[in-house]
């Protein structure tokens, strides 16, 4: 694989991140219902945890010699995610919270088997790191939509 499609999976990875972490501060902001309290909380977690995560794909992309995307023009086009419509609903919003974490998950696995490829020992920790997080946190979201 060639370094330019390496780094053009990072940067729709990091565009993806942008996105999702948008439509969590926007179920944070507009959740409505009996479960307020709890997702108004745990959005709040899972956005700050996303800001966190931006910064390190973008620094993980700087680190390896090359330029993260931006611009929010940019994120729109690479993102495999989508900006929502507003979302009040919690169990709609934790749906929301699981698909995106799959198409997530499925780019991380992807980079994961990539930075092998590349010998990017960074690459692969950050990757392997955050699928096992995700992994963990699937298993909660897919517990709280059985109640």
């Amino acid at each position: 694989m060639n370094t330019e499609t390496y780094i053009s999976n990072l940067n729709q990875l990091l565009s993806s991140y942008q996105i999702h972490y948008q439509n969590l501060r926007s179920l944070h902001w507009n959740v409505k219902g009996r479960a307020f309290f709890e997702l108004h909380l745990k959005y709040e977690e899972l956005y700050a945890r996303s800001l966190e995560i931006i910064d390190e794909l973008a620094e993980r992309i700087l680190s390896i010699g090359e330029v993260p995307l931006s611009r929010f023009s940019e994120y729109a086009k690479t993102s495999k995610i989508h900006e929502n419509e507003i979302i009040k609903d919690g169990s709609t919003g934790v749906q929301y919270i699981l698909d995106a974490q799959l198409s997530l998950l499925e780019q991380e696995k992807e980079i994961l088997a990539q930075s092998d490829e590349k010998d990017d020992e960074g690459t692969h920790s950050l990757m392997s790191d955050l699928i096992g997080e995700k992994e963990k946190l699937n298993w909660m979201f897919k517990s709280w939509l059985e109640h």
